[in-house]
Formats: structure tokens, sequence, C-alpha cells
């Protein structure tokens, strides 16, 4: 088959990365795919040689939301009539409805994915009705959860299809080294991931447990906010802001916690991840039912309220006081996470690609 892959960008952020590792496992079994982003960073995820790129905005920005959307528009439909792939698979909100429109009249089917809460990425009375009604104009759907599917109209439900993330093996053979009371979260410093509450809840560890540390991976624009909270509690000591990693599975094998504090999410990969390091868990039940997915409370992880800052400290002493109910999480979690190893994973989405480009 022949398969143009479509996202604004490579350079950060989960669904990015699982559409280069997606895209790179195409090309390596044969497939002909092309990558298409609509601008480059100067740092990027790594894909296949084998795959040929497209950037749709090389020289050019547009201070015009209209403008900027009409052109990538009009870019990406030449492309497709050049290139003639059999399927666009497209991640994300825009690149969605710009993959529907631009591929109208064409031979070339469409499937679209939507990789985080339907609510926040489709916001407002315009987000919503393109959602429910651009969005079901597409040959086909991948979604993470059910509570983001059920979002939208049955029309879409019907020939759509739920695949998690593929996690890396890397992570399921990671050597615990742990660090002891050492607790670790991963994500882009932004609001969504709510690192105020793990922060303001750790303040209330920190009591019962003054030496433990709280590592936090990751960059954004919350950095210099989070720096100055961090130090007006007088934490500097025990929280570091350690930035991005480029060896995650090495920070998760001397965690002796991870944490997913987040209002809402997809499929977190970074949890995920976690998971399979084998990692004791502690994630917010957050939409659209993503962690829920992944974690049944006090078998494989610990799952609490949203915004809950007590019942955070408190999950957070339970665990750290209890090394044998932390280990018994974390080996139950490892085997959870075999459901997503890649072998699996890719196999699900080479089979839903087949199906909607020979139906």
């Amino acid at each position: 088959m022949k398969i143009a892959f479509y996202i604004n960008a490579i350079h950060e952020g989960g669904a990015e990365r699982v559409m280069v590792n997606l895209a790179s496992n195409f090309a390596n079994e044969g497939d002909d795919i092309i990558l298409i982003t609509s601008f480059k960073d100067s740092w990027e995820y790594p894909y296949s040689t084998k795959i040929k790129r497209y950037i749709l905005e090389e020289n050019k920005t547009f201070r015009s939301k209209i403008k900027r959307n009409i052109f990538r528009i009009l870019e990406l439909r030449k492309i497709l009539k050049v290139e003639l792939p059999d399927c666009i698979v497209s991640f994300m909100a825009e690149p969605n409805y710009r993959a529907i429109i631009a591929s109208y009249g064409l031979k070339t089917k469409t499937i679209i994915s939507v990789r985080n809460d339907p609510n926040k990425e489709y916001p407002g009375k315009i987000g919503k009705f393109l959602g429910k009604n651009l969005l079901p104009l597409a040959d086909g759907c991948v979604f993470q959860t059910a509570e983001a599917q059920h979002w939208f109209p049955e029309k879409l439900q019907y020939k759509s299809k739920i695949i998690f993330n593929a996690v890396k093996k890397d992570f399921f053979e990671v050597n615990r080294q742990v660090v002891k009371d050492t607790i670790v979260t991963c994500g882009r410093l932004e609001e969504q991931k709510n690192h105020k509450l793990l922060i303001n809840a750790f303040k209330l560890v920190l009591k019962k447990h003054p030496d433990a540390k709280l590592m936090i991976y990751g960059e954004g624009m919350l950095r210099n906010d989070l720096d100055e909270l961090i130090k007006s509690k007088g934490m500097d000591q025990n929280v570091l802001l350690c930035g991005n990693s480029n060896n995650v599975p090495e920070v998760l094998s001397k965690a002796e916690i991870f944490v997913l504090s987040s209002d809402y999410e997809g499929m977190p990969n970074a949890l995920m991840e976690a998971l399979a390091a084998g990692v004791p868990c502690i994630s917010t039940d957050c939409p659209c039912g993503g962690p829920k997915s992944l974690i049944t409370d006090k078998v494989n992880g610990r799952l609490i309220s949203v915004n809950n800052q007590e019942q955070l400290a408190n999950v957070l002493d339970e665990l750290l006081d209890n090394k044998e109910i932390a280990t018994k999480l974390g080996a139950e979690a490892q085997k959870r996470a075999f459901e997503f190893s890649p072998i699996k994973i890719y196999e699900i989405w080479h089979k839903y690609v087949e199906f909607v480009v020979y139906s």
C-alpha cells in the first residue's frame, strides 16, 4: 500500500511520536510511505530512511488562521494528486479537517485519528459542529478510548476502531534500580498536565517523608511559573525540573512511583511507558478515559480524582510506606502493558488500514 501520514509537526508531543513510529513501522514492513508535516523544526523525532518527506510551509508564515488553513489544504491536495496514495492517515483536529477536505473527490481514502478529549480538541460551537459533521465524512477513524468514540455520531463510530498506542520494547526491558522515595512524572509543562497539583500534594508528602524527591521531566511554557512555585514553598532541594530526557527508560528505572496528574488526556504515552517499565503508577481518573482504560484501581495502579490534592498526597504516602503493595502494583502494571506491545498494536493498525483501503 501507499500511505500518506499527516500531522502539523513532529518535534514534540505524544501524538507526534506515535505517528513517526507508526509511519516508520509501515515503511520498514515494505509499504510505500509519505510523511507530511505543516512545518519543520530544528529538532524532530527520527523516522525511517525509507520514508519520503513533504513539508507544506517551508518558506511561508501566515498571521491569518483562515489563510494558513486554506494554503495548507491546497498544498496537501497538490501532494495527494501527485503521489496518489491509497490512504491518508491524519492525527489531531486541524490535520483531520484538512485531510478530509484535501482528499475530497480523489481516490485516496481518509483515516483520521482523535488523540485527546474531544471536548478539548473540538471546543466551542464551531469545533463541535465540525467534529460532529465534517469528521464523519472520513472513511475511517482511530480512537484511543470508548469515551472519545461515543462523543461522535454513530455514522463515524460504526466505521471506527479503538487502538491503543504502542510502547517500545525498551520500556519492557527496563532494569529497575530504584532510588528510595523518588517520584517521577514526565510530560509537557502545560496547564493540561496540572503539575501544580502534584507539587502541592508533594509538599504534604514531605511532612512524613522529608528526604523524598520529585523529578519532573519535560519542557513547556509553564517552566518559570512552576520554578517560582517550587521556590516559594521552599522545596527547591526536593523538587527538580529536569527538562527533557533522551533516555526515559533509564529515568523510569530509578522511579519508586510514577504520577500522572493531568486534568484530561487521550491515551497518555508517559503512563503507558511507566506501566510497561513495571513502575507503580498513580493517575488522575481524567477525561476522556485513557487512564481508567489502563489502570484498574488497587490492582495494577491507583486512580484518584482530578485535582484532588489531599487524595494524591495520601496515596503517595501509602505507596511510600508500603513497599510490598507498591511492588505488587508494579508487577501487575507490566502484565497489563504487554497488551500494547509494538507487535500487537502495529498488527491491528495494518489490518485496519487494509480494511479501509480495500473495502
